[in-house]
C-alpha cells in the first residue's frame, strides 16, 4: 500500500494529533541540540531534523485542502531548511542561510494556511505568523545574536502553542472534510 494512500485513509483529525505528537518530539529534541551542543547535541539534532521532515510531510497532507499551491510550496521550504542544516554541518550548503530562516517563511505559510483554514482557529495562524517573523531575525546573524536568547521566544511559544493544540485537540474533522470536498 503506498504512504499516499495510507495518509488519506488516516483521519484528519488523527493525522493532526500525531503530527503534533512528532511536533513535540522535534521540539524536545531540537530544544535539547540548541542547548546541549557536542555530539549528543549533534545526534539531537538529526532526530529534531528528521521529526520535522515528518511534521513537514503530515502538515502537507492536512493544509493541501486550504490551497495546495501554498501547502506544497511551504513543504518545498521546509524541506530545504531540513536538509540545509546537515549540510551546513558538513560544510557543503551552497549558501550561507541560517536554517531557522526557512522556518521563519515556512511558518509565514503554514500561519496563511490556519488563518485560511475553517477546521483551526485564527489564532493559531497568527501565532505561527509572529514566529515566522521571530525566526526571520536570523536573515541577520548579528541581530539574531544580539537579541540572544530572547529570539528564540516567539519561535517556541507559536510553534508551541500550535503543536499543544494538534496533540490534545487536532482539528474539527467535519470542518476539514467540508473545506477538503469530502463531506462525511
Amino acid at each position: 500500500m503506498n504512504e499516499s494512500k495510507t495518509m488519506e485513509q488516516t483521519s484528519p483529525r488523527s493525522r493532526a494529533r500525531i503530527a503534533g505528537a512528532i511536533y513535540l518530539i522535534t521540539f524536545v529534541t531540537g530544544g535539547f541540540a540548541l542547548f546541549i551542543g557536542g555530539s549528543l547535541g549533534t545526534a539531537a539534532g538529526l532526530v529534531a531534523g528528521v521529526s520535522y521532515v515528518a511534521v513537514t510531510l503530515f502538515f502537507y497532507f492536512i493544509f493541501k485542502p486550504v490551497n495546495k499551491i501554498v501547502s506544497l510550496l511551504a513543504a518545498a521550504i521546509s524541506l530545504v531548511g531540513c536538509a540545509n542544516g546537515p549540510l551546513r554541518l558538513l560544510h557543503v550548503v551552497p549558501f550561507d542561510v541560517h536554517s531557522l530562516v526557512f522556518f521563519g517563511f515556512y511558518c509565514l505559510l503554514i500561519g496563511y494556511l490556519i488563518f485560511r483554514s475553517t477546521f483551526l482557529p485564527k489564532f493559531l495562524g497568527v501565532f505561527m505568523a509572529i514566529s515566522g517573523l521571530g525566526w526571520l531575525t536570523f536573515l541577520s546573524s548579528s541581530l539574531a545574536n544580539s537579541l540572544s536568547p530572547y529570539v528564540y521566544a516567539p519561535g517556541i511559544f507559536g510553534e508551541g502553542v500550535l503543536t499543544l493544540w494538534l496533540v490534545f485537540v487536532g482539528v474539527n474533522e467535519e470542518k476539514w472534510r467540508k473545506q477538503s470536498g469530502l463531506e462525511s
